[in-house]
């Protein structure tokens, strides 16, 4: 439970994700947990994800293990980074097969939302690898963070307080998303061909 967001304006892309744990009723707030960060440095791009908290420690320990860092600068480099790490989550951190035999792939189990110098990208437990052109929100508090930045997107606000807005949006109606807001920022490379 968790509610990231990735926004794209004024030549920034930001990312930005809620701090709060939640197990079962459970909540673990920023406040009682000093690791409750959900965004992860992968070279220059940022990500941000959701699902059960183990998925970060796992990429953190994939990425930083690997002698090249993977591109993240095209939906398919990104497709190909994500086939790579699933690959590894079975053989090498043991993620169990899925067993709904109505799905055509096999689940990742967990979303990422990407943001950093190229643009802001968003990869589904599927492995569909999407670039988004303004913004967009994963997680439960999502539809919330979605509202947000539609409401508040053609406004004055550039890309870092947009994603923080929108997640202070999610913490407010969401039970499972919490406050701080962790917030990253970054400028576009001038686009060629766009």
């Amino acid at each position: 439970m968790t509610t990231i967001v990735v926004v794209r304006k004024g030549g920034e892309a930001a990312i930005a994700a809620d701090t709060m744990t939640k197990w079962g009723p459970a909540k673990e707030s920023a406040a009682y947990v000093a690791n409750h960060g959900k965004l992860l440095q992968v070279g220059d791009s940022w990500l941000g994800l959701t699902g059960n908290a183990t998925f970060k420690t796992i990429l953190s320990d994939y990425f930083s293990r690997r002698a090249a860092k993977p591109r993240f600068d095209t939906p398919l480099a990104i497709f190909r980074a994500w086939q790579s790490l699933h690959a590894a989550l079975k053989s090498e951190y043991h993620l169990l097969p899925g067993s709904h035999d109505d799905e055509p792939l096999e689940s990742t189990r967990f979303d990422t939302l990407i943001a950093n110098r190229h643009g802001i990208f968003g990869v589904v437990a599927h492995r569909t690898v999407q670039e988004f052109s303004r913004y967009y929100a994963f997680g439960s508090g999502s539809p919330y963070a979605m509202g947000a930045l539609h409401a508040l997107y053609d406004g004055r606000l550039g890309a870092e307080a947009l994603a923080r807005r929108a997640v202070e949006t999610a913490a407010e109606f969401d039970d499972a998303t919490g406050l701080p807001v962790d917030v990253q920022c970054m400028r576009l490379r001038a686009a060629r061909g766009r």
